[in-house]
Order: C-alpha cells, then sequence, then structure tokens
C-alpha cells in the first residue's frame, strides 16, 4: 500500500471525497512528523509508537579503498508495533 492506495482506502471507509480524504492523511502525517521534530513521540494505542532515534557520529570504511571516513551522526525514526497490529498478523 502506498499513500494513494491509503487515500483511497479513506475516502471509501469515511465517505469522504479523494480531496478531503488528501487533506486528512496529510494533516495525519504531518502532525506525526511534527512531534518526531519537536523530540516527542506519537503512540496509537494498539497501533504502534512512532520515536526519535539518535545514532552517535562513528568511524567507518569506504568498501573499495578501504580508507577509513567518518560517519556523521544523525535521527533515526523508529517505530514500535503495538500488541493488536502485531496479534492481526499472527
Amino acid at each position: 500500500m502506498n499513500k494513494g492506495d491509503l487515500i483511497d482506502k479513506v475516502a471509501a471507509e469515511a465517505g469522504l471525497s479523494k480531496a478531503q480524504a488528501e487533506s486528512a492523511v496529510n494533516a495525519m502525517l504531518d502532525g506525526i512528523a511534527g512531534a518526531l521534530k519537536a523530540g516527542d513521540s506519537a503512540a496509537f494505542i494498539g497501533f504502534g509508537t512512532f520515536s526519535v532515534s539518535h545514532r552517535k557520529a562513528r568511524a567507518g570504511r569506504n568498501p573499495q579503498t578501504g580508507e577509513t571516513i567518518q560517519i556523521a551522526a544523525k535521527n533515526l525514526v523508529k517505530f514500535k508495533a503495538g500488541k493488536k497490529l502485531t496479534d492481526s498478523l499472527n
């Protein structure tokens, strides 16, 4: 499923037009991204939790030359599936 498929599903399930469904999906995604940028997590009971994890700077190697390079620190998004979502798959 991609974003377009999700918009179609929301429109059909909620009885909205595609434009309204697209606005709703975009607002939800923007809300999650905004919370993560602010350093918060976004938790949806039964579905899962999005959170930010920090990866420290580290040394790595260029596989072609073997040269040691410095890999910059960065923030990553983590998702932990909720119990209800996990149970629905099994």
